[in-house]
């Protein structure tokens, strides 16, 4: 059921959801968070989208909210939606006037009493996320410097701010890459003495990688340049000869270790939904990822 509302409040959102979630049967109960979605008019529906997909494994009332011109009248119109292409609940909130420069009031009385709040800037999001007034409502706070112009910048920036639920979506897309590269050190025998990764220029990805593996490794990583924008390449050299992943296809890599036979093996790219279904899996903080982030810019 959807509900559309203009020059509305707080409390008669929360009416019409409870109306909205009578008529469709979807009690409260069934929700295990809230995702709070902080974008403009551009984006907003590709992230309500992307929102539905993952609602089907993390059942979530999900608040978009677009924060217009500060200037003018306060305006706060509201679409409330349960069900239907989604297993959870929407509200679409649009803020224009002095109402838009403070969007944390408005947002606070729709949480899910007693739930997590996550917050998720699908665009540009602020360098100090636990800082920001919609920020300090969540336990969990996901950005993705690759959609900026500047990614590594961006993610270097946000994280001279990182605090404990920080995240970016950039680590996120690194785990298939961690996780192949913890099995074949796994399977070689001596130890990593160098190695290098190859990747096209600005790939906040790529950063994050070469910093994991000289902090874990505590040996020097360099970066060379690829042919393509994403990460084709990871060589780490050993005694016995060279650790190699390079990727052949966009589902697919070639595996080496020293000592056994190379095969192929799985490296697809992940949807969207699935990196913030990954994300929303573990909401305390990542130890790794503060490790990591503080290793990048100290040797920045």
């Amino acid at each position: 059921m959807r509900i559309s509302l203009e020059h509305t409040t707080s409390p008669e959102i929360a009416q019409a959801l409870v109306k909205a979630r009578i008529a469709a049967g979807s009690p409260a109960m069934d929700m295990v968070l809230t995702l709070l979605i902080i974008t403009d008019d551009e984006t907003v529906g590709d992230a309500l989208k992307t929102a539905a997909t993952l609602s089907m494994e993390h059942p979530a009332r999900v608040i978009a909210i677009v924060i217009g011109d500060g200037r003018g009248s306060p305006q706060l119109n509201a679409t409330v939606q349960v069900g239907e292409d989604a297993a959870g609940e929407s509200i679409l909130l649009r803020l224009r006037g002095p109402v838009a420069k403070h969007a944390e009031s408005v947002v606070l009385p729709l949480l899910l009493p007693d739930s997590p709040v996550v917050a998720w800037w699908p665009g540009h999001g602020p360098t100090d996320p636990s800082a920001d007034p919609i920020g300090q409502l969540a336990r969990r706070r996901i950005t993705d410097a690759e959609r900026t112009s500047t990614p590594v910048r961006t993610l270097k920036a946000t994280g001279r701010h990182y605090a404990p639920g920080d995240t970016d979506l950039s680590w996120t897309r690194l785990t298939p890459w961690r996780a192949l590269l913890a099995a074949a050190l796994d399977q070689a025998t001596e130890k990593v003495t160098g190695g290098s990764v190859e990747v096209g220029p600005g790939n906040p990805v790529a950063a994050l990688l070469v910093a994991w593996l000289e902090s874990r490794l505590k040996v020097p990583i360099t970066m060379r340049k690829g042919t393509t924008a994403q990460i084709s390449k990871v060589l780490l050299t050993t005694a016995a000869g060279e650790v190699c992943i390079e990727r052949i296809s966009d589902s697919a890599c070639h595996f080496s270790v020293p000592g056994s036979a190379p095969r192929e093996v799985p490296l697809g790219r992940r949807t969207l939904a699935e990196l913030l279904a990954e994300d929303l899996r573990r909401l305390d903080a990542d130890d790794v990822y503060a490790k990591t982030l503080k290793h990048l810019l100290e040797t920045s």
